[in-house]
């Protein structure tokens, strides 16, 4: 792979990751108390989003490379644990800023600066978070009505993070990869 050139997006690419990172153990555990208010299919989406932004970070950390060193990583986050409902709203805020501010701006600096890796997982993740959007706010509709998700299998691509309910296509939508690989949550 190749080394990142630019100091600009190689910031961006850890922020990102820092993010990402905190998205995952945050989801992870939005998803046991979501199970413990009785919400057991919303839990599952928790921790399927989770396994997508766990490999929104593998991407962001692997295209660094070789870049090696102590680094203070400013990323946005939202913290706190409340109900389900709160806990969704926190999801919908986290993964719309990443669609609306975040990602188009590390997107755009990435194609200038001609960082290919780097540009590549950031349409990767800004693709797979308009999806976890859109899941999250269908699963806190039915929240806040005290109702459970009717969910099917949920598949995320351990390439791009691509979330899918229900069979997936032969090959990802965004990066390509065979739904052979994708990991089911049942």
């Amino acid at each position: 792979m190749a080394a990142v050139n630019n100091a600009m997006t190689a910031d961006f690419l850890r922020s990102a990751y820092g993010g990402e990172s905190m998205a995952h153990m945050r989801y992870l555990i939005w998803a046991e108390l979501a199970e413990k208010e009785g919400f057991p299919n919303i839990g599952r989406l928790f921790k399927a989003i989770a396994y997508a932004e766990l490999a929104h970070a593998d991407n962001h950390f692997k295209v660094l490379g070789e870049q090696k060193g102590d680094f203070t990583v400013p990323a946005g986050a939202i913290f706190g644990v409340g109900d389900t409902v709160t806990n969704l709203q926190g999801g919908i805020d986290g993964e719309l800023h990443e669609i609306e501010q975040m990602y188009p701006v590390y997107l755009e600096t990435a194609k200038f600066q001609n960082e290919s890796g780097a540009e590549r997982a950031f349409h990767y993740a800004l693709e797979a978070e308009k999806i976890h959007a859109k899941l999250f706010q269908d699963a806190q509709d039915l929240a806040k009505q005290g109702k459970d998700m009717n969910l099917d299998t949920v598949y995320v691509c351990p390439v791009c993070g691509y979330t899918e309910v229900g069979g997936p296509e032969d090959n990802c939508p965004i990066c390509k990869a065979k739904s052979s690989i994708f990991k089911a949550f049942e």
